[in-house]
Formats: structure tokens, sequence, C-alpha cells
């Protein structure tokens, strides 16, 4: 049964947009798909990224507003160019036929209906749904059996925090609700010999700078949800002001090597031994991909 889009719940937000008739969503979504570039990527964890890269399609908008998002150009400034869901089949398609191990879908969550409609043929390479954690339930449901490995953060355990930094005061209760069905989806992750993840859940955290208590509370939800064999967490240090950090003079900075230290040592602490741990130099603006249509124009 196609999704309504007259009145858009794609997210947790609700906010029922009519999207059909040419209103936009607080994603800063219309009807179209717009995309700002469909490459191989090859800066995702190790298990995502392998020799041959991921397939990154970068989806415009989103349903979150992250202050310090990195890719905030394309997030909150729209750029992208419209596609339908022919061609972004087509796009999927060509890049699985460059040999990269995924087709990774960066940001999708507002465009779920539309990608849910491009997946009921397989594209013959593991999808990966690579979000920000705030999803619905219902939204993910669609997805079931046409996305094989989930990649969401989990960015926060401190929904004030959220709140300030993202506008999604109730951030936690969805996030962690949105993981467990991703997990009841895919069950405990599969790898194949070269160590290239096939299906399962990798969930993701983004050190804050000056925020410990919230990063250490999200490795404790992880700890305490998930059973060794089940799930693989990334413990991410690139924090680089963004975006909008500035206006937030807290986290207008850097990690400091002892604020990783002590999250590195915490989780080292916990029960979680499947992962992994990104290097402190991973932080900078180099590592932000070009968003100038590379694999969109066709």
């Amino acid at each position: 049964m196609p999704f309504d889009m007259s009145n858009c719940t794609l997210c947790p937000r609700a906010c029922g947009a009519d999207r059909a008739g040419g209103k936009t969503g607080v994603c800063g979504a219309g009807e179209q798909v717009l995309i700002a570039r469909a490459a191989a990527h090859y800066w995702e964890e190790p298990c995502i990224s392998g020799e041959n890269g991921s397939g990154a399609v970068f989806f415009s908008g989103c349903s979150l507003k992250c202050v310090f998002c990195q890719n905030y150009e394309i997030s909150s400034g729209m750029k992208g160019r419209a596609v339908t869901a022919a061609q972004l089949r087509d796009i999927f398609l060509r890049l699985a036929d460059t040999g990269v191990h995924n087709i990774n879908l960066v940001n999708p969550t507002h465009y779920a209906a539309a990608i849910a409609e491009v997946l009921e043929q397989p594209v013959g390479i593991p999808v990966v749904y690579n979000c920000g954690g705030y999803e619905s339930v219902e939204t993910l449901k669609m997805l079931e059996g046409k996305v094989q490995i989930y990649l969401p953060d989990m960015k926060y355990s401190n929904n004030a925090l959220a709140r300030r930094y993202s506008g999604a005061g109730d951030y936690v209760e969805r996030a962690q609700a949105a993981i467990m069905e991703m997990y009841r989806q895919t069950g405990d992750y599969v790898m194949d010999g070269d160590g290239v993840l096939k299906s399962g859940v990798v969930i993701r955290h983004l050190i804050l700078p000056g925020q410990l208590e919230n990063s250490k509370g999200v490795i404790d939800w992880v700890d305490n949800s998930f059973l060794p064999g089940s799930v693989l967490f990334s413990l991410m240090s690139q924090y680089t002001p963004c975006g909008r950090a500035g206006e937030y003079p807290e986290i207008n900075r850097r990690l400091t090597e002892a604020e990783y230290a002590e999250i590195q040592d915490y989780m080292d602490g916990s029960g979680i031994f499947e992962g992994f741990f990104q290097e402190l130099e991973s932080a900078g603006e180099e590592f932000i991909p070009d968003f100038d249509f590379t694999g969109v124009d066709l």
C-alpha cells in the first residue's frame, strides 16, 4: 500500500506535511527525492567499506536538526538534485556494478517510502540504512527484508542534550526503540570471510566535547541491551565543529586526547568487545566528501 505523502509521518516528528501537495516537512524535503552524491566511499567502518568501498548515496534534507552537522550543506541547506524512483534504482545498480560491497543510504529517513518502493526488487548486494537513529518503528517496518544492514547513530543518552543540539527532546526513547527494531529485523551480525558485514546492526556514537556523561550513558545502554555477538559498536572521535556549532561555545571545539582516553577506558571496562575505535586524527574537514553531484547526473 503506497505511503500517504499528503500527511507525512515518516519520522518521529510526524509533522503531517502535505509533501504530495508541494509542502515541505520539518526535514526540508518535499515529494521529490534529492541526492547530492553517489560514489564509492572508503571512510566508513572497515566492515562496511572493506577493500572496494561502500556505495554511498547522500540524501538531502534531515529530520534531525543537529547544530554540529558535518553535512550541513545538504542536511539543512538542501543542496541536491531531484531523481525519480527509476533513476534512483539505476544509481543503485550502477554503483553495484562498480564492485562496491554495499549500497549505503546516508540519511535516508525522510525518503523511506520511496526507498522501500525502489527496493521491492533486490539490487544484488547488501543495503545499508545509515541514519541518525531518530526513526519511527512503523517506518522501519516498511523496510523489513529490503535492508540487510542498519548503521544508526545513538547520539544521546540525555534528552536535554538532544533537545539543545538536535531539536529532538524525545530522541533517547525513539532511538532505543528504533535500534531494537533494527536488531529484530536483522538478527545477530554476520561477516563474510574477508571481514565485510553481510547483515546486522552497527551502532555508532559520536563523542561530543565536554559531554562525557552522555557518551557513558550510551555505552551503558548498549552494554545492557545486547549480548556479545549480537551487534557491533563504533565509538567515533571525528567530531569537528561544523554547521551552527559556533553558536554553542561548549561544543565549538574538537575533542581533547584526555576526553577521548576517558571514554575509551570506560568502554574497555564495559561488556562491549565487538566493534571499532576511531583514531582521534580522524577529525577534520578533509574527511567530509564533496557534495558535487558525483554519480547523480544521469
